[in-house]
């Protein structure tokens, strides 16, 4: 790969990388173990619709967890709220996509990149901090990175809020050492070269879309 670009944060062995799908992750992955750094992957995604949708890239990206053997979380949560739900009722995806549509309320006119995709990071890297806080990881990191359809800036925001507010919030009682999103460009070093080489290797499902039915419409 060209040039040293990405830079690891001191310390850091450990990262809990939110997947949003199996492609936009590969390459990091790869990058990751390559450079001795221990990824789990954490899949939390309740803006992809339809469930349909939803399930062909959570089995996707747990396919290419597998294949290389490393930890995958599942964050369905059986404890989202049923109250919410509107097709599948009582089922975990409906009521965390119900929960997800609630986060971005009033922002469904939004265009791509504005409020409402701002938003919709905060609430999965929300997400994502608290778990990397409850399992006493000291990183964690998103695959949104990497995506060039997405505005860096905005998903860096996102991770950097999410860490501060889950640090200042905890969950519980327990006293946890703090979490620190890693802020990077996953673009460098060849990165996005080499998620399209993966992608054809593996033979991945690829979207066409972010993932929410409002980006469908665009």
């Amino acid at each position: 790969m060209k040039g040293e670009r990405i830079i690891v944060p001191e310390g850091c062995t450990q990262v809990l990388l939110h997947a949003c799908c199996a492609p936009c992750s590969s390459a990091i992955v790869e990058w990751l173990l390559a450079h001795e750094i221990e990824p789990i992957i954490y899949y939390y995604n309740p803006n992809i619709y339809p469930f349909e949708e939803y399930e062909i890239r959570k089995s996707e990206s747990k396919r290419h967890a597998d294949s290389l053997g490393i930890q995958w979380i599942d964050a369905d949560r059986k404890d989202a709220t049923p109250a919410l739900c509107k097709e599948k009722e009582n089922s975990s995806w409906d009521a965390q996509h119900a929960e997800w549509l609630f986060s971005v309320k009033g922002l469904e006119q939004e265009p791509e990149c504005g409020k409402r995709c701002s938003a919709c990071f905060y609430h999965r890297l929300f997400s994502t901090a608290r778990k990397a806080q409850e399992l006493d990881i000291p990183f964690f990191a998103t695959t949104l990175a990497s995506s060039r359809w997405k505005n860096l800036d905005q998903v860096n925001a996102a991770g950097l809020r999410a860490a501060e507010m889950v640090n200042k919030y905890p969950s519980n009682s327990i006293l946890h050492e703090p979490v620190h999103f890693w802020a990077q460009n996953w673009r460098k070093d060849g990165l996005q070269e080499r998620r399209n080489t993966l992608l054809k290797e593996y033979g991945f499902y690829n979207q066409q879309y972010c993932g929410c039915e409002f980006s469908m419409r665009r």
